[in-house]
C-alpha cells in the first residue's frame, strides 16, 4: 500500500458574531457557533489501485463524497474535521491528491483523476479512526447521472462519532426604520387603511428588457407590465383590497427597491410578475418562488442569478446591500414570513390550476433578491414562458392576462381570509 502523506496539524478555532442593520424594532436571537467542541485531524492518506483510505488522529463528525467533472475529480468532505493544504502527486486513477479547511468544522480531500470515477461504497473502521472508500471507473454518460444523485454519505459506528458543534451566542441586531429612496407610487382602492395592502410587482422595465420572445419579439417587460395592470383591476374590482405597482410605466428599478417599495408602503403581500425563456422551446407552464437560500435545484440556482443580476447596468452593481447582510436577514428574520409565502403559493396553484398551464414541480425555492423583504410574505410568479410559442401567445393576450389576473385575485382572497380567521 502507497503512503501519500503523513500530516501533523494545528487545531485553529474561532467563533463569530455578527451585528446586522435590517428593518423594524431590535431583535435578540441564540445561534449555534459554528466550530466544533473538538475536531479529528486528517493523519494520512494512502491509494492503492481503486481503494483509498483516509486515516484521523481522533474521531469525526461523519463524511461525505461527490464527483464533479471538467477536470475530473471526487471530493471527500470530513465534518468535525482539520487539516492542511497540501498538494501531492501519484500515477494511476489517482494523480493528485489536495487536502484543505472547506469550512472551519469541515476539511475537504480532493482527489484528481485521471478518468471518470465515482465512490461506489465506504465504511468507518470500528472505532472510527479510518474511512475506507472504493472507486470505480465509469462512462462520462454513468458519470452524469451519478453527479445528478444525492451524495454519498458515511457515518462511523455510535460511540465513536465526535458530536457537532453545541457552543452557542447572542446576536443582537438593531432594526432601524425603512430607508427611502424611490418615489413611492400610488395606492389605489379603498381609503380604508385596515383593507390589506398588495404590491404588484411587473419585473424588469427601462434599460432591461427581461426576456424577448423568439416568436414575436415580445418584451418580459411589457408583458410583466400588462399582466400587473390586469391584476390590480382584477383586485379593485372586488372593493376587498388595496393595491400598488412598484413601477406603471416602463421605468428601471433596482431589485432592492422593489420589495423596498412594499416596505415603505407597509404591504400586506407583495407579487413578483415575470416569464420564464428556456433554450428548449418545449418548455412551457408557470412557476411560483418563495425563497430559500438553497435553490431546490440547478435550474432554479440558474435563474435567480440571473434574474439577480438585472442589478448591473454597465458592469456597476446597483445594489447597496452586501450579500452577507442578506443571509442573516433571511436566516435570523424570515422564518414566519417564508411559512407565509410558501401558503400563498399553494393558494395561487389551486386557484390557477383551471385556468392556466402549471409545471408539474410548480413550487420551487431559489435566492431571489425581490422576495427578500424580511416582513412581507411574497412571491415571485414566472407566468409562463415566452420562449413557447403557445404560452407566449397566452401571456400576450387579453383573455390570457385575465386568467393570470382572477388566479392571483381568488388566491389573495382566500390567503387574507384564513389570516382574518385565524385572529
Amino acid at each position: 500500500m502507497k503512503l501519500l502523506t503523513n500530516l501533523s496539524l494545528s487545531k485553529k478555532y474561532s467563533s463569530r458574531k455578527s451585528t446586522m442593520m435590517i428593518a423594524m424594532g431590535t431583535l435578540c436571537v441564540s445561534m449555534l457557533c459554528q466550530t466544533p467542541v473538538s475536531a479529528g485531524e486528517i493523519s494520512r492518506v494512502e491509494v492503492k489501485g481503486s481503494e483509498v483510505v483516509l486515516y484521523f488522529d481522533s474521531v469525526v463528525e461523519k463524511a461525505s463524497s461527490f464527483s464533479l467533472s471538467g477536470p475530473d475529480r471526487i471530493a471527500v468532505d470530513i465534518h468535525g474535521a482539520t487539516s492542511r493544504v497540501q498538494s501531492l502527486n501519484e500515477n494511476g486513477l489517482v494523480q493528485a491528491v489536495r487536502l484543505g479547511q472547506f469550512e472551519p468544522d469541515t476539511a475537504r480531500v480532493v482527489f484528481d483523476l485521471n478518468r471518470p470515477a465515482i465512490v461506489t461504497s465506504g465504511q468507518f473502521a470500528s472505532d472510527g479512526r479510518s474511512l475506507r472508500l472504493s472507486i470505480t471507473e465509469m462512462g462520462s454518460g454513468a458519470l452524469r447521472d451519478a453527479m445528478g444523485s444525492a451524495r454519498k454519505q458515511f457515518i462511523p459506528p455510535a460511540g465513536y462519532r465526535a458530536q457537532p458543534p453545541v457552543k452557542r451566542y447572542s446576536v443582537k441586531i438593531p432594526l432601524p426604520a425603512a430607508q427611502g429612496g424611490v418615489a413611492l407610487p400610488k395606492i389605489e382602492g379603498p381609503r380604508d387603511d385596515s383593507r390589506p395592502l398588495v404590491v404588484i410587482d411587473a419585473g424588469h422595465g427601462g434599460h432591461d428588457p427581461g426576456t424577448i420572445s423568439p416568436h414575436n419579439g415580445k418584451r418580459e417587460k411589457d408583458v410583466t407590465l400588462a399582466i400587473a395592470r390586469s391584476i390590480r383591476d382584477e383586485l379593485l374590482a372586488s372593493g376587498r383590497f388595496r393595491v400598488a405597482l412598484t413601477r406603471s410605466d416602463d421605468k428601471f428599478l433596482v431589485l432592492e427597491e422593489r420589495f423596498g417599495i412594499a416596505r415603505r408602503l407597509g404591504g400586506d403581500l407583495f407579487v413578483s410578475i415575470h416569464a420564464d425563456a428556456a433554450e428548449s422551446h418545449a418548455a412551457n407552464g408557470a412557476t411560483i418562488y418563495t425563497l430559500s437560500e438553497v435553490a431546490s435545484d440547478r435550474e432554479a440556482a440558474k435563474l435567480a442569478a440571473r434574474e439577480n443580476k438585472s442589478n448591473i447596468l454597465n458592469g456597476v452593481n446597483l445594489s447597496e446591500s452586501p450579500e452577507d447582510v442578506s443571509s442573516i436577514l433571511i436566516d435570523l428574520t424570515q422564518r414566519e414570513t417564508m411559512n407565509l409565502s410558501a401558503d400563498f403559493a399553494k393558494l395561487l396553484r389551486r386557484e390557477g390550476d383551471s385556468r392556466m398551464t402549471f409545471r408539474s414541480d410548480s413550487h420551487r425555492f431559489a435566492s431571489f433578491v425581490v422576495l427578500k423583504a424580511p416582513d412581507i410574505p411574497s412571491v415571485l410568479f414566472e407566468t409562463g414562458y415566452l420562449s413557447n410559442e403557445k404560452d407566449m401567445e397566452f401571456l400576450t393576450s387579453r383573455a390570457g392576462q385575465t386568467k393570470v389576473a382572477q388566479s392571483v385575485a381568488d388566491a389573495v382572497t382566500v390567503f387574507f381570509a384564513r389570516k382574518l380567521a385565524q385572529r
